[in-house]
This record gives structure tokens, C-alpha cells and sequence, in this order.
């Protein structure tokens, strides 16, 4: 009967033919064949999202994915072990997976112009972000939050350095603080013999010469990078080691406990290098935030 059919009706029946077989196949058997391996014994939890859940059966997260232990402002709670930064929506969002995007040369804050009520162009670059997050954990765990290429009020020490001659050519004319609006006192009094300026809206920042200044901070900051850039994910569940122990005699202090028992925990929450040499040792922040919290329930 196909055979007197006209040729292109032939071909759109066994087009036909074959999306019906793939979608039976592809859409259907697939994914069934998948959800039935995944049920398996030691397969089950990880299948189902990996959730963690009190004695009374209540979840509350996940062990793949981080979150956020802070209070309603934002702020850290200071009787918990804190996650490392997260770029994935309001944070550690599922459904936002993404990073920042933004790499070592985004060192220029943009500022909210008041002339244009409707839109909010403020920014900070990624340099002020490291800046102030780092100064944020030193202030929370009593240690130097200083580092290189950082004001002391937390953004990047980075100067305009205008020239007279084209290009970045001839003596230099004018020195602004890009990061610092006006009235701000700038980091820095002097440049080239030039007093530095607050930077005003209306400064073209690109004309001038990007100039970023060390500043005074130690080599190997106090704070751990961890805590101060968020993962390519978003969703990291662990924390390195480094920013654990950083936060050990905090945690001890608000908790009541000895330092000793608060780092004893903090290491059976260690999972080593993935096939012993990869990756670095690190903390999962949710299960021991609930070890401590098994120890020291909070006060309601």
C-alpha cells in the first residue's frame, strides 16, 4: 500500500516512523531505565538529592549543595562555621547556578548616578568584593583581614593617573582613587608629587592610566581565598581547611566550648583528596555546623 504513496509522503511517514521510536525510546524507556538504577541500595539518597534531615525528619539542606548561615540582615551568625561566598542568585540558589563571571582585571567599582532615578548602575568590581569580604572575616574571627591591593576601608587600591602627553606619555597631571567617590578621603595623599582626588561622576576613568597600589599587607593573608571568592558553581557544600581552623577559636568561644573539641570535629568532617591526590582536603559546613549543634543546641 506505502509503495503507491508519492515519495516525499514516504519519507514524511518514515520521518514519522522514527520520531515515534526515538521518543518511546529517548523520552520513556531512558529515563525510566535510569530512575529504576537509581533506586538501587548506596545509589537511593545521592538520586534523591542527597538531603539531610533531623531526628524528626525535617530537611535541612542538602550535602551537595552549600547554604548560607547567616541572620535576617545577612549578617554571619558568629556560633556557626561560616560557607565560602556564593554568585548563585541571592546564594547558593540551585536553580541560579552560575559564577560572577569576573576576572582578575575587573578592579574599577561603577557608582549609582543620582541624575538617573530608574536605574541603580552601582557595581562593585571584583577586587573591592575580595576586599571587603576579607576584611568582613578578618573582623568576625580577630585576624588580619588586610590584603594586597586593598584600602583599609575595603576597596581596591586602584589610582587614574592621568598624563599630559598622549596616550600614558609625558608628566602626569592628575591622580584620582577610582573606587573612592567624592567626599571620601582617598587612601593614598600623594602620587607622582600630585595629591590624589576622591573620583567625581563625571571622571573619565578609562583616559587614565590603571595604577594598582600593593599597599603594606602581609604576602599570605590571614584569610584563605576560599572565603573571599565565591566556587564556579555557586553551590559548594565545603570549605578548605584553612578557612575551618581559621574559625575554630570563634565558633569554641561563642559555643562555650574548648578549641580543641570544636578542631577535633572540624576533622572528622574532613574528607581527604579525591583518589588520595587530587583536589585538597575539605569541610563539609552543614554536617558540621549539626555536629556542633547536637553538642550546643541554640537557645530559642
Amino acid at each position: 500500500m506505502f509503495a503507491r504513496l508519492p515519495g516525499w509522503v514516504r519519507q514524511h511517514l518514515a520521518a514519522l516512523r522514527i520520531l515515534l521510536v526515538f521518543t518511546v525510546v529517548v523520552g520513556l524507556a531512558y529515563p525510566l531505565a535510569i530512575l529504576a538504577v537509581a533506586q538501587l541500595p548506596g545509589l537511593h539518597d545521592r538520586a534523591d538529592g542527597s538531603f539531610v534531615t533531623r531526628a524528626d525528619g525535617q530537611r535541612v539542606g542538602s550535602s551537595l549543595i552549600g547554604q548560607s548561615f547567616t541572620d535576617a540582615d545577612g549578617n554571619a551568625v558568629a556560633r556557626y562555621f561560616q560557607s565560602r561566598p556564593s554568585a548563585a542568585g541571592d546564594g547558593y540558589d540551585p536553580t541560579s547556578t552560575s559564577a560572577s563571571n569576573l576576572g582578575p582585571e575587573d578592579v574599577v567599582d561603577s557608582f549609582d548616578d543620582p541624575a538617573t532615578k530608574d536605574d541603580d548602575e552601582s557595581r562593585q568590581s571584583l577586587l573591592t568584593q575580595v576586599c571587603a569580604r576579607s576584611q568582613a572575616v578578618g573582623a568576625l574571627d580577630g585576624v588580619d583581614g588586610r590584603r594586597p591591593y586593598c584600602t583599609a576601608s575595603g576597596v581596591g587600591a586602584v589610582l587614574a593617573v592621568y598624563h599630559a602627553g598622549p596616550g600614558y606619555d609625558g608628566r602626569v597631571t592628575r591622580v584620582v582613587s577610582v573606587n573612592e567617590l567624592c567626599p571620601t578621603r582617598p587612601f593614598l595623599p600623594t602620587y607622582a608629587g600630585l595629591p590624589v582626588r576622591c573620583r567625581t561622576l563625571t571622571d573619565d576613568i578609562a583616559a587614565g592610566q590603571r595604577v594598582l597600589i600593593r599597599g603594606d599587607a602581609p604576602a599570605h593573608p590571614a584569610v584563605p581565598a576560599d572565603a573571599v571568592t565565591a566556587s564556579a558553581s555557586g553551590l559548594d557544600p565545603q570549605i578548605s581547611t584553612a578557612y575551618a581552623d581559621l574559625q575554630v577559636r570563634r565558633v569554641a568561644r561563642v559555643r562555650g566550648l574548648p578549641a580543641s573539641q570544636v578542631a577535633t570535629i572540624v576533622r572528622d568532617h574532613t574528607t581527604g583528596r579525591s583518589l588520595g591526590f587530587l583536589g585538597e582536603p575539605a569541610v563539609n559546613v552543614l554536617g558540621l555546623n549539626r555536629a556542633l549543634d547536637a553538642l550546643t543546641p541554640a537557645r530559642r
